[in-house]
C-alpha cells in the first residue's frame, strides 16, 4: 500500500516534494504509515527508476516521478539560489539540444556508454531575487 500512495501523491503534484511532504499527504489518507516507511518507499522507487531524486542545495532531498501522467514529460530545472523557487522547462532552445546531442554522442563513444536520459539543473537567481 505505500508503494500506491507514494505513486499517488507524486502523480498529483508538479511540485518536486520533499520526503516529509509526501509523508504528511500520505499520512491524511493512509494514518497507519509512518516517515520510515516513506523513506524505504522512495528509496526502492528510485533504485527501480519510478522516482527521481534530487539535491537543489536546500538541504533537503527533492523527489518527482520519472515519468509523468501522459507518458515522457522530459524538462530540466532552473533553481534559483535566492529564493529556492524551481521552474521545469520544456522549451528547450535549439542550441541547447544541439550541444546536449552532441555531449552524449561524445560521451557514449569515449566510455562505451549507452546513455538512456539525462537530469540537468542550472542554478542562479530568478528576476524576484536580482531585483535591488
Amino acid at each position: 500500500m505505500g508503494r500506491e500512495a507514494v505513486l499517488d501523491v507524486l502523480s498529483h503534484t508538479d511540485q518536486h516534494l520533499s520526503a516529509e511532504d509526501i509523508y504528511m499527504r500520505v499520512h491524511e489518507t493512509y494514518p497507519a504509515i509512518g516517515l520510515t516507511s516513506v523513506y524505504r518507499t522512495l528509496d526502492m522507487l528510485v533504485n527501480i527508476g519510478l522516482v527521481y531524486k534530487f539535491d537543489f542545495g536546500d538541504g533537503r532531498a527533492r523527489f518527482e516521478l520519472a515519468e509523468g501522467p501522459k507518458g515522457k514529460d522530459h524538462h530540466h530545472h532552473l533553481v534559483c539560489t535566492g529564493c529556492g523557487r524551481i521552474v521545469n522547462y520544456r522549451d528547450f532552445i535549439d542550441e541547447e539540444v544541439a550541444l546536449l546531442k552532441k555531449t552524449e554522442e561524445g560521451l557514449s563513444k569515449k566510455y562505451n556508454f549507452a546513455i538512456t536520459n539525462h537530469l540537468i539543473q542550472f542554478y542562479g537567481l530568478c528576476e524576484g531575487c536580482r531585483k535591488p
